[in-house]
């Protein structure tokens, strides 16, 4: 088949992914018609929009939205990882550890940069539109979808806040949105469409240049956040996503994946978070209430693994209240997405180990401005033997739930001791089969049914 046939004009006019709607483009969280659910358990990690019941628990006495009791608010997932402690302290500059000087690649479905909070000049950097829309200038770069925009304020939004003379933030309550590292930069890689369709191929494409182009300009990038995976059955020794993850991950960058949306009893992860060198996130849940936090469980929707290859950890990734990118796809086709007594409008709910990767990504980002001289292979040592266990099985949990302030204490450990933490997995060769590594997923030519299938990229 023609690779051209797969045009522009037509991802605009609905789907062009044969395995379902929307999300075989991003992974979604449980099936809830009720809340708008786009869909299964493959491709961008977060498709659960909405939550009636966090929603309510919210209100205050006058029906509007009160961040001290969303247990999804970032005011408040930021305090229960720990971040909030974190940007208290300074690092061996001085500075308020904020993210300030670390970039955070968003691979995804591009970011809306007009949206307040990811609208400060330098914010967000436009990286290359590698998505099926690039060749249509209204389109190119725009976050169509709203997923990315959506992560991007999880990870580093930030609202104008008073700040301390060493840059702390100082926001006077819950309702100023502030990412989990707000100072951090993004790049944005866009790989996926409006309604979420991107092939394998991209995002490997993605991954390569994200790798050759890290430290162009000063960038410095130093996390990748891909919420994305495929269910791709083939060994991650020889698949060619895992392959690229892994190069990046080799390079220097730490790559932050979800882990998958298919349920606690899924036996696997997603590609390529079935990758051990990789960061895989899961999600866990406060069970819609703030104080839920201090006794969280793995999210229903959050892929179990094996006793072999399970997540790393987990994150909140339930019911994130982040910012609304209006006109998006989510936001037509789920309004009950929009957070119930927000009378700002500004925000959007959205569930996933989508989200519990950006709230990683933020968390990684605030480690490397403290300590600029881990290597990824130590990141994720501090990460995973600081996290906070949990009563769920280890194949659900990982180490257990992110803290970041614990991490950082880990951390300094570390490079005291010098110790490397070198992770000896077998390495993938990225020899085997495209097609596999599709799980399934298929583009298809919405004008001429004609499927992209096979050893063929975009």
């Amino acid at each position: 088949m023609r690779v051209t046939g797969l045009l522009v004009a037509t991802v605009v006019a609905g789907a062009i992914l044969s395995s379902g709607p929307a999300d075989s483009g991003l992974q979604g969280g449980t099936s809830d018609p009720s809340a708008g659910s786009a869909g299964g358990g493959a491709g961008w990690a977060a498709s659960k929009w909405g939550d009636p019941l966090t929603d309510a628990n919210a209100k205050d006495s006058n029906g509007r939205n009160k961040p001290a009791l969303d247990a999804g608010s970032l005011a408040t997932v930021t305090t229960a990882i720990g971040a909030r402690n974190v940007w208290g302290s300074q690092d061996a500059t001085g500075r308020a550890v904020t993210g300030r000087g670390v970039t955070v690649a968003l691979l995804d479905t591009g970011v809306n940069t007009t949206v307040p909070g990811l609208n400060a000049t330098g914010k967000v950097v436009a990286g290359p539109d590698l998505s099926l829309e690039a060749n249509a200038p209204s389109l190119r770069g725009q976050d169509g979808f709203g997923h990315g925009t959506h992560l991007a304020g999880i990870i580093a939004g930030r609202d104008p806040v008073p700040v301390a003379a060493n840059g702390e933030p100082r926001p006077a309550d819950g309702s100023v949105q502030l990412g989990v590292a707000p100072d951090a930069t993004l790049l944005s890689v866009k790989v996926g469409t409006r309604d979420g369709s991107t092939d394998v191929s991209q995002v490997i494409a993605g991954l390569d240049w994200l790798v050759q182009h890290r430290n162009d300009n000063g960038m410095r990038v130093r996390v990748i956040n891909l919420s994305y995976g495929t269910l791709s059955t083939q060994a991650y020794q020889v698949d060619p996503l895992a392959a690229a993850a892994e190069n990046a991950w080799k390079h220097g960058i730490v790559v932050v994946v979800s882990g998958g949306n298919e349920g606690t009893g899924a036996g696997r992860l997603t590609d390529p978070a079935i990758d051990p060198y990789v960061l895989a996130t899961g999600s866990s849940d406060a069970r819609a209430k703030p104080n839920g936090w201090n006794d969280p469980s793995v999210s229903d929707f959050s892929s179990g693994g094996t006793a072999t290859r399970h997540v790393d950890l987990v994150a909140p990734g339930s019911s994130i209240a982040s910012l609304r990118n209006p006109g998006s796809y989510i936001d037509v086709n789920y309004p009950g997405g929009q957070v119930a007594g927000d009378t700002t409008g500004r925000l959007f709910r959205g569930s996933g180990t989508s989200q519990a990767a950006a709230v990683t990504s933020g968390a990684v980002a605030l480690l490397l401005q403290a300590y600029p001289d881990l290597t990824p292979d130590q990141v994720k040592a501090a990460l995973v033997s600081s996290a906070d266990k949990m009563s769920d099985p280890t194949i659900n949990q990982g180490a257990g739930q992110l803290d970041i302030a614990a991490a950082l204490v880990a951390a300094k450990g570390l490079l005291k001791k010098g110790d490397p933490r070198t992770q000896t997995f077998p390495e993938s060769a990225g020899l085997g089969s495209l097609e596999a590594a599709r799980g399934g997923g298929n583009l298809t030519d919405p004008e001429t049914g004609a499927v992209l299938r096979g050893e063929i990229d975009v």
